[in-house]
Parts: C-alpha cells; structure tokens; sequence
C-alpha cells in the first residue's frame, strides 16, 4: 500500500487536478500552467488483488498458453506478460521477432510479470505451433478473415479439453499462415465499430480472462 495526495492547481483558467506521492517534492508547481497548487486530500492506494485462493477458485476455465508470432511492440508484449501473471497463463511461447524479457524496456509495461510468467524463445514460430499441436495442445488463433469464427460462443462452449494455446500473430500481417494450419481453431473478436481488428494486447488480454473466468 503506497500514500498518495491530490494536488490541484489555485489558478482559476487552469484548476488541473492531480495525484502524487505523498513524500514527493514533485506537484508544489502545476505541470499544466506551472501555477501554485494546494493539497486537498490524502489517501493510500487500494490493492485491488483477490486473495490467490479465491482467484484460482474462480479460474474455472481450461489452462491456457500463448505463442506470440513475430509480436514487434515492446510495450504490447510487455502489457501480456502483465495480463498473463494475472490470469494465469501457464507459459508465453515467443517466436520470431518478439522481443523477451532479456530486453530491458520490456519491464516498463510488464512491471514485473516478465519475472513471474514462464517463456521460451522459439525462432521458428511454425516449428513451435508443431510442436505444441503435437504434443496435445489445442491451438486457437485470434485472428480475421472469412474462415474465422467469432469467439464468443465457440470459445465460452469448447472451454473444458486439453489446455489451449492462444497464438497471435504480426500486428500488420497477422499470423504465419504455416501456423494457422497447426490451429484448430481461428476465432475473431467481434468489431462493430470502423477497425477491423483490435491492438493486439487488448485482444490477448479479452480472449484471455474470457477463458479463464467466463
């Protein structure tokens, strides 16, 4: 549990409002308009974690892995392996290009989780999904398409089995078609809006706790 306070700035055309610890000397300036600011209350941080006994009770979902393909962001494959410590995930298979936690900007998004969650680096990603199908992991690509399927219903049905292995692939190209042929499935997150696919790690982190706790 961290202290904190909130500042606001006393400048009437300005008035930004702010927190800051509550040892820091940062925040006696307003960041905004450089105006004077005022503390106006005090707080700690609330730990939103739930008791590891009563997470894993309600984890009721099939174990579940990923295979990242060629995943190029350091922030987006950091934001996973922050997903992944807390949903669980079993291990993080990282192929091609995605970068490791051996690269040292990779904690800036990961805070930490990159230490907790299992990974491996496999330079063919193709080899990798082979290996995994092969060794009785049902592959789910998160992926688009006009064979794709949508996600909810087939992955909310199909939750008990054999653990899954979420792969997602390039950020542009979207997975190896190589892999894609080692999947059982290839599912698509409904877009009702202009995009056609979500950010990556946003997909990961919705496909992930779907399974996990729906």
């Amino acid at each position: 549990m961290s202290s904190f306070v909130t500042r606001q700035c006393t400048r009437a055309d300005c008035r930004l409002r702010f927190p800051v610890a509550a040892d820091s000397p940062l925040g006696e300036r307003c960041p905004h308009c450089g105006g004077e600011t005022v503390i106006d209350v005090r707080y700690d941080s609330l730990d939103a974690r739930v008791p590891e006994t009563a997470a894993a009770a309600r984890a009721a979902g099939p174990a579940v892995a990923a295979l990242l393909d060629n995943v190029r962001s350091l922030p987006n494959v950091g934001s996973m392996f922050r997903t992944a410590d807390g949903a669980g995930v079993s291990h993080m298979h990282l192929a091609g290009f995605t970068p490791t936690p051996a690269h040292p900007k990779l904690a800036k998004t990961a805070l930490g989780a990159e230490a907790t969650v299992p990974w491996t680096l496999h330079r063919d990603g193709a080899a990798a999904a082979a290996w995994l199908r092969d060794a009785g992991h049902r592959l789910w690509a998160l992926e688009g398409g006009p064979g794709a399927e949508d996600f909810f219903p087939r992955a909310l049905s199909e939750r008990t089995g054999p653990p899954i292995v979420l792969v997602l692939g390039h950020e542009v190209s979207g997975v190896d078609p190589k892999i894609l042929g080692c999947c059982e499935r290839v599912l698509r997150l409904p877009m009702l809006g202009l995009k056609g696919s979500l950010n990556v790690s946003v997909a990961f982190g919705i496909a992930v706790y779907a399974l996990r706790f729906a």
